[in-house]
């Protein structure tokens, strides 16, 4: 066969089964006439011991002269101990990003993560990630891909952020798992954005009001009997609304007045009870047939949610802004108003690290302020010209002394 041309390619017709034409002047360089009269060009080699063929391209979308460099390329690599067809059939069966997050789901965070963690990256993966890179080919992402989904998600920064996260940890794990070259992860070096952490306390007037709701929506009988009494023991003990709802009673310890919780969100854990909150198991029913401390509808089961009456409920004591967590952060700010120090705090709440706690910081420093000015007061006081008083310094009445004098 002459050199593969244009002209020569035009006057080859089908004419019976599949045939093959090879260029004289490239060797492996070819092309494959079908009995429909469709042409293509392709490469034929050799490697490791075995022929292999593959497809350049049909004639008219690739002339000759297209075909032929490509060809020479493709060769060239063969030379150099590569397999382009081996290589192209990888890349068809190679993972895609849908696929990874099933094998992050099935291989690590349902061994790894704590049910509530487990079901956001479900929904991150379905909702946000699938859609926009499911099915895309994981070796294939870039930091742009990335980018661009990130920056979709910016009226919302925090879960744009876990969504990063999430995604972060997958690509690390795909990395581990040779789907990507190391240090390939294409999250690195995307800037999360920055997100206003909520503080919102509940002052005393708001808490006494919450309590009268609280006691009319128990004697009215409109919510759930386990309503209230969840309620009261998350403001009692500062718990998360998971370790209340899921609060078995065999963890209940009235002796030692504490909660052993086996697994929390950081790990075994035990919650200090004070008389609020011993009263508010002592008037809880037990049911024989239900292990949970706040039973649901559900014969056997604990309250799924508190997310439809507390919002009927915080409606009513006129403080609509305030979520379930922020009965958390209230028992905290009550805790620095009376003294308590940072390790205090953090004890009382559950916290393994000091950074959590940090954010009660200027709560904490509140009794710190009150006592420097009480000292200074009485420095100034005491320095003052006799006769005289010090401005805005309240006057020290001068203490007897209970020893006898001899």
């Amino acid at each position: 066969m002459p050199k593969l041309t244009k002209r020569v390619v035009d006057k080859i017709s089908a004419n019976g089964p599949e045939a093959f034409y090879w260029d004289d002047e490239l060797p492996g360089f070819g092309l494959r006439v079908k009995p429909s009269g469709r042409r293509s060009y392709l490469v034929q080699y050799r490697a490791k011991g075995r022929t292999r063929r593959f497809t350049l391209g049909p004639h008219g979308v690739l002339t000759a002269k297209q075909a032929r460099e490509r060809a020479r390329k493709l060769l060239a690599s063969v030379r150099d101990g590569g397999d382009p067809s081996a290589e192209r059939k990888h890349a068809r069966q190679a993972e895609t990003v849908a696929e990874l997050g099933k094998r992050y789901l099935e291989t690590h965070a349902e061994n790894h993560k704590k049910p509530g963690s487990l079901y956001n990256d479900r929904l991150f993966l379905k909702a946000f990630i699938g859609p926009v890179l499911g099915t895309r080919k994981v070796a294939d992402v870039t930091t742009a891909d990335v980018q661009r989904l990130h920056a979709n998600l910016h009226k919302t920064p925090y879960q744009a952020n876990r969504v990063l996260a999430l995604l972060s940890t997958i690509f690390n794990l795909a990395e581990k798992w040779g789907l990507r070259p190391n240090n390939s992860n294409p999250c690195r070096h995307i800037q999360r954005y920055h997100e206003k952490k909520r503080q919102r306390f509940l002052s005393a007037a708001e808490l006494a009001e919450l309590g009268k709701v609280l006691a009319e929506v128990e004697r009215e009988r409109v919510e759930w009997h386990s309503v209230v009494p969840a309620i009261r023991l998350l403001i009692f003990t500062g718990a998360r609304l998971s370790e209340i709802l899921t609060l078995r009673w065999e963890w209940v310890d009235l002796e030692r007045c504490c909660l052993n919780l086996p697994d929390s969100k950081t790990g075994e854990k035990a919650i200090h009870l004070n008389a609020p909150a011993l009263k508010v198991l002592a008037n809880i029913e037990r049911d024989p047939e239900n292990p949970h401390v706040i039973r649901g509808r559900v014969t056997g089961a604990c309250l799924v949610n508190l997310k439809d009456p507390w919002g009927r409920i915080r409606k009513r004591a006129k403080i609509p802004d305030v979520r379930v967590h922020d009965l958390r952060h209230s028992l905290a700010a009550v805790a620095a108003g009376a003294g308590s120090s940072l390790p205090i705090i953090g004890a009382l709440l559950g916290h393994t690290q000091p950074q959590t706690t940090a954010r009660y910081a200027h709560l904490a420093a509140d009794p710190v302020k009150a006592a420097a000015e009480a000292v200074g007061a009485r420095i100034a006081a005491a320095m003052a010209p006799k006769g005289e008083k010090a401005d805005n310094v309240v006057t020290l009445e001068r203490k007897t002394s209970q020893r006898k004098r001899g």
